[in-house]
This record gives structure tokens, sequence and C-alpha cells, in this order.
């Protein structure tokens, strides 16, 4: 990690070194609502977020997420930073930085796991280790079964104390041409097809009689019961059950 060069898609060899004067002069024009000079500011400012990051070499923590939450602390020390208080930029700036890293290493590195998930997730190890130095396999459903627990349960429970991983983690890496991990993700519900069903169905719901639309709210927006939606709305159970049964198939006949 102490010679990585490239963190956030930023080369820290080919950052800008501003001097004092420079420094001084971009802080008057970015207080005056400058916009590139703050810009400017802000990247002739990184060098100081990387030698203060440096700092956490040893903390086992993803340089880039340290990087992103030291430039964090930068940039709302500019925004608080007053010309008025007398004191160089940096003098000012370093706590601020330093704060923002230790709070994300306390706070943003790990996500903050119950005790009572984290021993049952243990637990769940334990099992699924007594099945596999039996030579059985150690499916969802079989862990679920032992511990008498739902599936989701024990699935929920090992996610919560996996470690995160930065998604600028290097995944494939082949004549200098690094592949991370956020270039393989997809967002499967913005494709093309998925859109094209969204407005099909916004416009099938809009078709509906206002007593059918407000029906399937209650049922699938609010999750209640046709027992509860008769006594909001004021009509039988069987009534409730025929309207939300002829909404959805006038939505079915529409879509299809």
């Amino acid at each position: 990690m102490l010679s990585k060069v490239v963190i956030c898609g930023v080369d820290t060899s080919g950052l800008p070194k501003l001097t004092a004067k420079e420094n001084e002069e971009l802080m008057v024009r970015l207080k005056a609502g400058d916009e590139e000079a703050r810009d400017t500011f802000i990247v002739g400012n990184m060098r100081l977020v990387l030698s203060l990051v440096k700092r956490f070499w040893a903390k086992n923590a993803n340089a880039d997420d340290v990087f992103q939450a030291g430039c964090v602390g930068l940039i709302k020390a500019i925004d608080n930073f007053d010309l008025k208080f007398g004191v160089k930029f940096s003098t000012y700036a370093v706590p601020m930085i330093l704060g923002e890293i230790k709070r994300y290493l306390r706070d943003g590195n790990s996500l903050r796991v119950s005790r009572s998930i984290r021993d049952t997730a243990y637990r769940i190890l334990k099992v699924r280790e007594r099945l596999e130095e039996h030579d059985e396999e150690a499916t969802l459903a079989r862990i679920a079964a032992e511990m008498q627990v739902r599936e989701r349960e024990v699935v929920y429970c090992l996610d919560a104390i996996s470690d995160p991983v930065s998604l600028y983690e290097p995944v494939y890496n082949k004549s200098g041409d690094t592949l991370e991990l956020m270039d393989q993700l997809y967002d499967e519900t913005q494709s093309e097809e998925i859109w094209t069903e969204r407005v099909a169905l916004r416009e099938a719901i809009e078709r509906l009689t206002d007593r059918e639309k407000k029906i399937l709210k209650l049922r699938y927006y609010e999750g209640k019961t046709q027992t509860e939606i008769s006594a909001e709305v004021g009509i039988s159970q069987a009534q409730v059950s025929r309207l939300e049964k002829n909404a959805l198939g006038s939505i079915r006949k529409e879509i299809s």
C-alpha cells in the first residue's frame, strides 16, 4: 500500500503544488464565490490530505476510502474557514481532515452489527463447520433446519458479519490494466426492458378507477389485509376481493 500512486483514480504523483501566496489568493477568490478557484484550491491541497492519510496505512483500511474521507474533511475545512482567523489554512485544516478520517475508521469502515446478530452468525458458522466435518452438504436450507430458523435469517446474519469491500478494490490486473469492482457493477433495474415495463405498468394503473387504485395502494404498498381495507373504504371484504381481482386482471391485460 505504501507504494500506491493512484488513489481514487487520482495520480497523486502528479498533484499540483501551490505556494503560500497562491493558496491565499485562491482562498480569497473562492470565498467570494469563484467556483473555478474552489476547484483549483481543493486539488491543490490534496497533497495535504495524502500526507495525513499515510499515517493510517497500518490500520488495515482501504487507502481509497481513507483518502476520500480525508477529502471530505478538506472540503469541510474549506467551507468553514474564515479569513479572519488569522492562521494558515493548513493549520486549520489538519485537525478537521484527521477528525474525518478517524470518524470514518471508527464508524464507516465497518458496519455496526448488534450482538444478537453476531452471535447468531457465529452459531451458523459452527453448524456449517460441523456439517462439513461429517461430509454433509451445508446448504442454507440444512443450516436453517438445524438451527430452527428461516433461511433468510441465515443469509441476513452471514451478510451482516461480512467485511465491506471498496468499489475501488482491484479484481483483475494484467499488463497494467486494472479492473476494479465498480467496473463490474450493473444495475439491472435500469435496463431498457425494465424501464419499458414500468412505463406500461404506470399507464395501466392510471386507467383504473380511483377506488381500485386506493385498494391496490392499501394492499400492496401499505400491506393491509382485505378485512382492514374493507373497514377503511367502507365496503365488504368480498367487494374488496372482487375489486382487487378485477384491477389486477386489467393490469395484466394491459401489459401482456
